[in-house]
């Protein structure tokens, strides 16, 4: 939780796994320079740490996490969509959207990884 003035203004929700913690949600009241990164980046790298957690895993989306470290993974979720048009629809869209996510991830590999190639 971020406080600020007395009280809480943001906050970053994260879930703990048998050896990862799973950055998922983040949210605040006001825009603070920075708080973001620090809430939802440096402390959960802390907290991690001092855990001897072996990932952090910092969630979909997001070019701004390349300058901090985190390369894209990809992730998956699961959902039930009831009206049968309404999910061959979205069928459709996934598949698009999967490769452009695809493409991306690999762009950002190839040409933007802040870290040396082995």
């Amino acid at each position: 939780m971020a406080e600020y003035d007395g009280g809480i203004i943001g906050g970053a929700l994260n879930f703990i796994g048998e050896d990862t913690l799973f950055g998922r949600n983040w949210g605040a009241d006001i825009d603070i320079p920075c708080l973001h990164f620090e809430a939802c980046y440096y402390q959960a790298i802390e907290f991690a740490i001092e855990r001897k957690l072996a990932v952090v895993e910092a969630g979909a989306q997001g070019f701004h996490k390349v300058q901090r470290g985190y390369m894209p993974v990809t992730t998956r979720s699961a959902h039930w969509v009831g009206h049968e048009g309404f999910r061959a629809a979205v069928e459709r869209f996934l598949e698009a959207e999967s490769r452009g996510i695809d493409a991306e991830k690999n762009a950002i590999e190839i040409e933007a990884s802040p870290f040396r190639k082995a």
